[in-house]
């Protein structure tokens, strides 16, 4: 199909070029060979009357004008999938969509096992993939590569829907072999402490770190930093250490391990959870089905602790 005079099947091949920004690595993911991948970049510069890509030392740098067009072709390429490509009218029994969700191993545990059970039953052969948050799970996002995100509010997209799921409250928690502390905590025996926390990301970027620091000037002593929630508790087994976590993570881990939960001996912010899309899959129906179950089994979740 052409537009303009544009072969518009260049588009998805300029989206991949622009970005890989290296001829070997585009021609792997458009299943082509590396001197047609050659041809097909060729061909572009011709239609933009632009190099596009140019080579500066051993890697290819996109111009200012490239750079320009990114985003516009990542869109038109989106909105061609969800308008074009996705049905007006679905069965969720037969569908096999598969689906890519960012979210933390906590929202697995108290959310998405619950979720994905009840979608297997009325739709068993939808799949889903499960990727933890990392320093690009954004760009996952904007350039369409992943279906949701479920992340706390200081996250949220500009320009992308977003639905409040819930709001979660953090606690302490400790062995139940502590002799630290009893049923109380106050901020000094808190700072005096060792501390299991969890770091995300190739910064390390610590879950509660920030506000303690913006709020009392100081940072608590971490002794472990583990790489996702659920390892939070397990770590305190037959230590003297202390976890700040989810609230319903730790209940959770209280059912089966020897923990005590505390309040904080200070007010922390409550967590506000979201759910975001890509904006050209606000109208497409087998998502917005998704989305609609998220929802429904996050209110039916909530109703035992309103009660």
């Amino acid at each position: 199909m052409r537009f303009n005079h544009l072969d518009l099947n260049l588009l998805v091949a300029l989206d991949v070029l622009l970005e890989e920004q290296n001829i070997t690595r585009a021609a792997e993911r458009l299943h082509m060979t590396q001197s047609a991948t050659s041809g097909v970049l060729g061909r572009l510069r011709t239609y933009f009357e632009d190099d596009l890509l140019v080579q500066v030392g051993r890697k290819m740098q996109p111009t200012p004008y490239a750079q320009e067009l990114a985003d516009p072709v990542r869109d038109v390429l989106l909105k061609i999938r969800s308008s074009i490509t996705s049905k007006p009218a679905f069965d969720p029994a037969t569908s096999k969509r598969h689906f890519r969700l960012v979210t933390s191993d906590y929202l697995i545990s108290v959310l998405f096992a619950s979720v994905i059970q009840k979608i297997h039953q009325e739709a068993p052969n939808i799949t889903f993939e499960m990727l933890g948050p990392g320093d690009n799970s954004a760009e996952l996002l904007v350039r369409g590569e992943v279906d949701l995100m479920i992340v706390p509010e200081r996250y949220i997209i500009e320009d992308h829907p977003s639905q409040l799921l819930f709001e979660e409250e953090h606690v302490c928690v400790v062995w139940s072999g502590n002799s630290l502390v009893s049923q109380s905590l106050t901020l000094e025996q808190y700072m005096d402490m060792g501390h299991v926390s969890v770091g995300f990301g190739r910064t390390r970027h610590m879950s509660i770190e920030d506000w303690f620091i913006n709020q009392y000037g100081f940072s608590r002593r971490l002794e472990v930093i583990t790489n996702d929630f659920n390892t939070l508790p397990q770590l305190l087994i037959g230590t003297q250490r202390i976890a700040t976590m989810h609230g319903r993570l730790a209940r959770l881990y209280a059912q089966h391990l020897p923990l005590r939960i505390l309040p904080p001996p200070v007010k922390i912010p409550v967590m506000r959870e979201f759910m975001l899309w890509h904006r050209t899959m606000d109208n497409d129906p087998m998502h917005r089905w998704l989305r609609e179950q998220i929802g429904e089994i996050i209110n039916r979740l909530e109703q035992p602790l309103a009660a």
